[in-house]
């Protein structure tokens, strides 16, 4: 049995008094699945229990039991079912449809990349299931391969939505963006919002990566992937594949454009295109089915692959001796006789021999037994190395950084040690390295969260993602861990649960962009690119009352939102002064109507004094200077020429 399964302590339980653990399935960030027997209904289910340490958070409870209602909302044979949700003590547990077979994930895995047929059965179903979710205002918000089950019976059913959430509450911060990096929509990499769309935008992904065995967007460092999401557009899979059509070429692209508002609306929009295209290609989804020897889950239990073996004789066929007992015997004494005096003297040489035999391994160096070397070894083959020298075994766990999980670090008493027969072997077994509680790091400084992260015995990336922010240069603004076994990253800014051996890779403020308004251009050009940031060689050219001409002005925004990052590329808004406008002609009016004219467009007036004097209707203006038409800016004084009338 393997090692992780006997050091489960909820293996066996009865959980709510109703569900029996069997065998762990599958361990995640927020839960471990196990396969349990229902007793009340006497069938096999999958129970999902929250991690102990998560029990007390009142925001993963939230999602927990959130997930339960999102699920059990959905009646599609499409979504995997969830059955009941509960608390038993310290376990918070959701009941769920089990379904023995693979993940899309294995499937690629093993065929890297599939048939045109294939991805269309798949895509089909899970547009399916999701534009049923879509349909009762439920965003999945994790779609990626994992989350894609194909049982053996040929169902193709989408699970997981513990990180789903109604379409009104779309905005996602900090370490509620979990999704995984490759199929992150670039809407949530930029503004941390996610709606239907953004479902849309992972099927694409998932479907490209399905018609060419890899993801569109490659890099060493998730950051690099991210941005690719955010400012590159996702090439045509034909170019890797060219047995792709090009109807499922223009439904990939669609379906990954970086807005939002040009994708379809939400899985029922694209499921009828795709309709569409199984008629075009005169292809219909079929059934596909894993095979009894693809399931993957460890059940622990020999049911469904105990075979009745036929019995095999154990020896020859004994014959009937026609003759009676004391023709038998006669024969015997006869045979004894013959072999005569030689026979007498063996037995007294086997005599001697098993009298010393007696003494070397009842009393003698004989008794004792060396362990054997185990090491590396798994439990089951350490049992029968040692059973085969007489000695017991007896497993214990223990964390390791070196060792592979199950494999045996050491045995006490230590290989080579002479024991007796019967004696029981302590095995220490690799757990692998210890899981560990990781604190927030968010507002610390850089060093800080680097000793912490040393100390918890993960080790800190030294090409920390560093971007102009408000917070003071070198706060930690968030955390991503990358564990050492593989798997999805992990926002950890908030904190997380994470291993020993795992790295991590820290986001650092700069403090924010250097402030260059009111400087000249060539001094806000130097003062950006001392600070790390490329300067265009355009500005765009604002009028602005306040700042000086040829003074900046500011710097336009980041193309897509989001901080800015040492590398990028800033505009220039530098003035050109303040607005000019127009002398409006005032010509003919009276003395008061030119004057209310140009007082209402901003400007002064002036005028010769002793024309206040005269009635206003018996004045007559000729000409004001500056004249009609000529631009000036708001706030000029204008003199206008005053002549009497009659």
């Amino acid at each position: 049995m393997n090692t992780s399964q006997q050091t489960d302590p909820l293996i066996g339980r009865l959980v709510d008094g109703r569900y029996r653990v069997r065998a762990r399935i599958a361990r995640g960030g927020m839960a471990t699945v196990y396969v349990a027997t229902d007793l009340r209904l006497e069938r096999r289910i999958a129970l999902k229990v929250m991690h102990g340490h998560l029990s007390d958070d009142t925001v993963f409870q939230s999602r927990f039991i959130q997930e339960a209602r999102a699920a059990a909302r959905l009646a599609d044979p499409h979504v995997v079912n969830v059955f009941d949700q509960g608390q038993d003590g310290e376990i918070a547990y959701l009941v769920m449809e089990y379904l023995p077979g693979i993940t899309l994930r294995e499937l690629l895995r093993e065929q890297r990349r599939l048939s045109v047929p294939q991805a269309i059965t798949i895509m089909d179903a899970v547009l399916s299931g999701l534009a049923a979710a879509h349909r009762a205002g439920i965003v999945h918000r994790d779609v990626k391969p994992e989350n894609v089950l194909l049982a053996e019976d040929g169902r193709v059913k989408i699970g997981d939505f513990g990180l789903a959430r109604a379409t009104t509450a779309n905005t996602a911060t900090g370490a509620q963006l979990l999704g995984t990096i490759a199929y992150l929509a670039p809407e949530l990499v930029t503004r941390g919002t996610a709606d239907a769309r953004s479902d849309i935008y992972a099927l694409g992904i998932m479907l490209y990566e399905m018609l060419t065995g890899e993801q569109p967007y490659k890099g060493e460092q998730p950051m690099q992937i991210a941005f690719q999401h955010a400012t590159d557009s996702v090439p045509r899979p034909s170019v890797k594949n060219p047995g792709v059509p090009e109807q499922l070429d223009e439904l990939v692209l669609w379906s990954t454009e970086k807005s939002p508002d040009e994708r379809p609306s939400d899985a029922r929009e694209m499921l009828d295109r795709l309709r569409d295209i199984e008629r075009e290609l005169g292809i219909t989804p079929q059934v596909t089915r894993t095979g009894t020897t693809s399931v993957t889950h460890d059940t622990g239990s020999t049911d469904e692959l105990t075979a009745v073996m036929p019995v095999a004789p154990t020896g020859p066929i004994a014959t009937v001796d026609d003759g009676d007992n004391a023709t038998r015997l006669r024969r015997a004494t006869r045979r004894r006789q013959a072999k005569g005096a030689w026979l007498v003297a063996l037995v007294l040489v086997l005599a001697g021999l098993a009298g010393a035999a007696g003494w070397w391994f009842g009393s003698g160096p004989g008794s004792l037994v060396a362990v054997p070397q185990v090491e590396g070894l798994s439990f089951s083959e350490a049992q029968a190395v040692l059973a085969d020298e007489g000695l017991l075994a007896e497993e214990e766990g223990r964390s390791s950084l070196e060792v592979e999980a199950g494999r045996i670090i050491e045995s006490e008493p230590g290989s080579g040690a002479r024991v007796d027969k019967e004696t029981t072997v302590t095995v220490f077994v690799s757990l692998g390295p210890a899981e560990v509680e990781v604190a927030g790091l968010m507002g610390r400084s850089e060093g800080e969260a680097r000793n912490a992260l040393t100390g918890y015995g993960i080790t800190p990336r030294e090409d920390t993602a560093k971007y102009f922010r408000g917070e003071a240069p070198g706060t930690v603004l968030g955390v991503l861990i990358h564990p050492a076994a593989g798997g999805d990253d992990i926002a950890c800014g908030e904190g997380c649960t994470a291993n020993e051996g795992d790295e991590a890779t820290l986001w650092v403020s700069l403090g924010p962009v250097p402030d260059v308004v009111g400087d000249s251009e060539d001094a806000a050009r130097s003062e950006l690119q001392n600070a790390g940031l490329e300067v265009a060689g355009d500005v765009i050219a604002q009028t602005s009352e306040s700042i000086g001409a040829g003074r900046v002005i500011g710097i336009a925004e980041r193309d897509g939102g989001g901080s800015w990052r040492p590398g990028d590329t800033v505009r220039l808004i530098v003035s050109t002064g303040p607005p000019l406008f127009a002398v409006p002609n005032v010509v003919d009016m009276t003395r008061d109507d030119a004057i209310a004219a140009l007082e209402a467009e901003g400007f002064q007036v002036d005028y010769a004094v002793f024309w206040a004097a005269i009635p206003n209707s018996l004045t007559q203006v000729t000409g004001s200077d500056p004249a009609a038409g000529e631009m000036v800016v708001r706030g000029a004084r204008v003199y206008i020429r005053v002549t009497a009338t009659g």
